[in-house]
């Protein structure tokens, strides 16, 4: 343990854990042996982070969330109030499956939103934005907008989190940065700014 990030006092952290600097963690929270925290991480109250679990820098993971082995978050992800990771596709009481996790990667800059839920073995792509109390059965693409049960896409979002209206040309600009975003064959990037 080092003074470098914050523990609140009924927090449990169990040996073997790497926890970045500037990093807090509130009330009730359990970190399990062999995870890693990445730099100034937040995570809320009642949150269980499981054993192998990599996060991110900057990664806010709000109260009642479990985050079980085999889900990665990279950098800036928002992970929403109560949303839910699985990592085995086919639980069983009675049946042991712990070396079947399903691996879940939720890439740089992707939101969960509140009650969501993520069947294992899907990537969420960057920036992507799932709407709460969705349930996701399948990967996400990069900036996509999915709501619903089963998730479905119905749009795009700009890194700063606002729809995108694309124009006949298929570009769109963030009404909050002002950068512009490209949707081509189905997949939105966005346009680097000459400087």
């Amino acid at each position: 343990m080092g003074k470098d990030f914050f523990i609140h006092e009924t927090a449990v952290v169990d040996e073997g854990c790497i926890i970045g600097k500037g990093t807090r963690i509130w009330h009730f929270s359990h970190l399990m042996t062999g995870c890693k925290l990445g730099e100034n991480c937040n995570l809320g109250q009642n949150v269980v982070v499981s054993p192998g679990v990599v996060l991110g820098n900057n990664v806010k993971v709000q109260n009642n969330v479990s985050v079980y082995t085999g889900v990665i978050c990279e950098d800036d992800v928002f992970l929403g109030p109560s949303m839910v990771f699985t990592n085995i596709v086919n639980p069983r009481s009675a049946v042991v499956r712990k070396g079947q996790y399903a691996v879940t990667t939720v890439h740089k800059g992707a939101s969960i939103g509140a009650n969501a839920t993520i069947v294992c073995g899907h990537d969420i792509g960057e920036y992507a934005f799932i709407g709460a109390g969705a349930v996701v059965t399948r990967s996400v693409p990069a900036y996509a907008l999915v709501v619903g049960n089963p998730a479905r896409q119905i749009g795009w979002m700009s890194e700063y989190g606002h729809r995108l209206n694309f124009d006949a040309g298929g570009i769109a600009v963030c009404p909050e940065s002002g950068e512009k975003y490209r949707l081509e064959s189905n997949i939105v990037s966005k346009l680097q700014e000459n400087k």
